[in-house]
């Protein structure tokens, strides 16, 4: 399988990234490299995320790279990443 950012995604992760990296360029490149490695992960194993606790009836899942929430659903051999949250904010449904 592949895993894809959406537009949105992509941008809340890259602005989050982008916040860290001002203040601490290493802890940047630290949520990168852990993304990554999470990500290569869910892209082998997609069902190995969570329900998520909040909206347990809805077909995404996550995988929590802290402090990040990154939301995602699977549609035919593609994770999409729909949603990056920092876990202390309060997600909205999907």
């Amino acid at each position: 399988m592949k895993v894809r950012f959406t537009p949105s995604a992509e941008a809340e992760f890259l602005s989050a990234l982008g916040h860290i990296q001002r203040d601490n360029p290493k802890a940047a490149l630290d949520l990168l490299t852990r993304a990554n490695a999470v990500l290569s992960r869910l892209a082998r194993f997609p069902d190995s995320g969570r329900a998520i606790p909040e909206f347990p009836e809805l077909p995404q899942r996550e995988v929590i790279i802290p402090p990040y929430r990154f939301f995602y659903r699977i549609k035919g051999k593609t994770v999409w990443i729909v949603a990056v949250r920092h876990g202390a904010q309060v997600p909205e449904q999907p």
